[in-house]
């Protein structure tokens, strides 16, 4: 239903998310969820047609000029940065779409029931869980897990948000991690396959090949379904950064659209700016 207070717009509750999804679907369309570092980028990401605004902390560094792997440092509060850009920049401008919180679920500062309240109370219709710990391998995982902020609090965070009717969006790099999400309520499982490649600040070789992205995303989304058959499953990182990129992975699998970051906005700014400024450097006196 819309919004009690204005008629429309957010917020939405869980059911009412994935009913606005599975129409998309219904009319064989690919859903497109977006990362908005900004107010104008949300505000024009939904007038191109997104089905979902996602807010990011590491959207500020993005759109600061420096990679999205920032968001992953400890280069500012991840969950108040995400709150202040809702509050102040994208929840004011967006008029109908569903915006999505990142939270970052193993911060261990915070009673995480008591700030996803203050995320539902905000006007966000759901959550995402980033930054994410999903993406981290190796010994500094392992750290991570043994000492006590490791995936498994994501994982609570998104169990929480359901109790709460909260949508989830969420980030996996496993079909372990996928199944863990999907058995407490995930609603969308992003398969995440590295940072996307690209652009000034993309990955050049710290990425997967396109055949390795579309099996890895492949093998995510039929371990979630394994849970639950009703779980949208979504592309993202990695090679798949272009309209015609995300054209290949949906030919050769089974998941239902795609979710950009740097894909939509950064890549956006960055070429359309080039281009407009080169078309002005191209005046001549008299």
């Amino acid at each position: 239903m819309p919004n009690p207070w204005t008629g429309k717009g957010n917020p939405y509750t869980k059911q009412e998310v994935r009913d606005r999804l599975q129409a998309t679907i219904d009319q064989g369309k690919a859903i497109i969820a977006a990362g908005a570092g900004t107010g104008i980028s949300a505000k024009f990401i939904e007038k191109g047609g997104a089905d979902l605004i996602i807010i990011y902390n590491s959207g500020r560094f993005r759109m600061a000029g420096h990679g999205s792997t920032a968001g992953l440092m400890a280069y500012g509060d991840a969950n108040a940065v995400a709150m202040e850009i809702g509050e102040f920049e994208v929840l004011p401008v967006v008029e109908e779409i569903p915006v999505i919180c990142g939270v970052h679920g193993s911060d261990p500062r915070r009673r995480m029931w008591h700030h996803l309240l203050k995320v539902k109370e905000m006007g966000f219709s759901g959550v995402n869980n980033f930054p994410t710990h999903s993406i981290v391998d190796g010994h500094f995982r392992q750290v991570l897990e043994e000492t006590g902020m490791g995936f498994a609090k994501e994982v609570e965070m998104v169990r929480l948000a359901t109790m709460m009717d909260l949508f989830s969006i969420v980030y996996v790099a496993t079909p372990e991690e996928a199944r863990q999400m999907a058995e407490v309520g995930a609603d969308a499982i992003i398969a995440h396959v590295g940072t996307t490649v690209g652009g000034s600040i993309g990955v050049v070789d710290a990425t997967c090949s396109m055949d390795e992205a579309i099996e890895r995303t492949q093998r995510i989304g039929d371990a979630a379904r394994e849970v639950n058959p009703n779980v949208f499953v979504l592309a993202h990182g990695g090679p798949v950064n272009t309209p015609a990129d995300v054209r290949e992975v949906l030919s050769k699998s089974d998941i239902h659209g795609f979710v950009g970051a740097s894909s939509l906005e950064r890549m956006g700014v960055e070429q359309s700016l080039t281009e407009l400024t080169r078309d002005f450097k191209r005046l001549t006196l008299g």
